[in-house]
C-alpha cells in the first residue's frame, strides 16, 4: 500500500457537526457569551482553543478557554453512545482498504470522544492509524495534521487524498501539498469547499463510494 486515504471525521464520516454546533453554543451560553450558531457551525472543525478565538476574538478572557472547552465536552460527550455514521462512511472505508489504500483518519478528535466516533464508523480493520489532536501542535487549517497522517502512512502527499467536509479541511490539505476532496454533508456549500482547494465534490460518503472508480480514489 503506497498511496494514502486521509479522512477528516466529524462532518466527514460521522453526522456530528450539528450536535457540536449546539453543545457549543450551549457551552458559550452558560459563561455568559450570545455567539449565533450559524458561526459556530463555521467554525466546526478548528480544534477548541482555535474555534474559541475564531469566534470570541483575540481580546478575550483566555483563561474562560479551558472552563469553555470542558462545558463542551461535557455537553458532547452525552451524544458518545448514539453518534450517528453517515451513509456508507464504514463501507467506504472498507473497500478503500480492500483497494490497496492505506485509510488514515486525521481529526481534532482524541481520547474518549475519538473512540466514540471510531465505534459509530465501525470500520476499525480498514483504519490503519489515527492522527489525532493529541499528536501535532497546531489544529486545521494549518497543514500539520494532514502531515501527520502520511508520516503516518509513510507515503509523500503526491500519493494522498485528503477527504473533509470544512473549508478548514480543504486549506489543511492544500497547504500539505494533497488532492483533496470535499463532501457536502458537513453543511458547509459546495463554492466555498471548491475555493479552499476542494478538487472534487460529492455529497456524502455514499456518494464518494458510488462514484469511486471515476474519483481522485480510484
Amino acid at each position: 500500500m503506497d498511496r494514502a486515504a486521509v479522512f477528516d471525521v466529524d462532518g466527514t464520516l460521522v453526522d456530528t457537526n450539528h450536535l457540536h454546533v449546539t453543545t457549543w453554543w450551549e457551552a458559550f451560553r452558560q459563561a455568559g457569551h450570545r455567539v449565533p450558531m450559524h458561526a459556530i457551525h463555521r467554525s466546526v472543525g478548528l480544534g477548541s482553543t482555535d474555534l474559541i478565538a475564531h469566534l470570541l476574538g483575540e481580546d478575550r478572557d483566555k483563561e474562560q478557554d479551558s472552563r469553555l472547552s470542558a462545558a463542551h465536552t461535557a455537553l458532547y460527550a452525552q451524544y458518545f453512545d448514539r453518534l450517528p455514521a453517515l451513509q456508507d462512511a464504514g463501507r467506504l472505508l472498507r473497500q478503500l482498504h480492500r483497494n490497496d489504500w492505506t485509510v488514515v483518519l486525521a481529526t481534532s478528535a482524541s481520547g474518549p470522544e475519538l473512540s466514540a466516533l471510531r465505534r459509530a464508523i465501525d470500520a476499525d480493520e480498514a483504519i490503519a492509524a489515527t492522527a489525532s489532536s493529541d499528536d501535532v501542535e497546531e489544529g486545521k487549517p494549518a497543514p500539520e495534521p494532514v502531515a501527520h497522517a502520511l508520516d503516518l502512512a509513510g507515503v509523500p502527499a503526491e500519493r494522498a487524498v485528503f477527504v473533509g467536509d470544512t473549508v478548514w479541511d480543504m486549506q489543511a490539505g492544500s497547504r500539505a501539498g494533497v488532492r483533496c476532496v470535499a463532501v457536502l454533508c458537513g453543511g458547509i456549500p459546495r463554492a466555498d469547499l471548491e475555493q479552499a482547494g476542494a478538487g472534487a465534490v460529492y455529497d456524502d460518503p455514499a456518494h464518494l463510494l458510488a462514484g469511486l472508480s471515476d474519483s481522485p480514489l480510484a
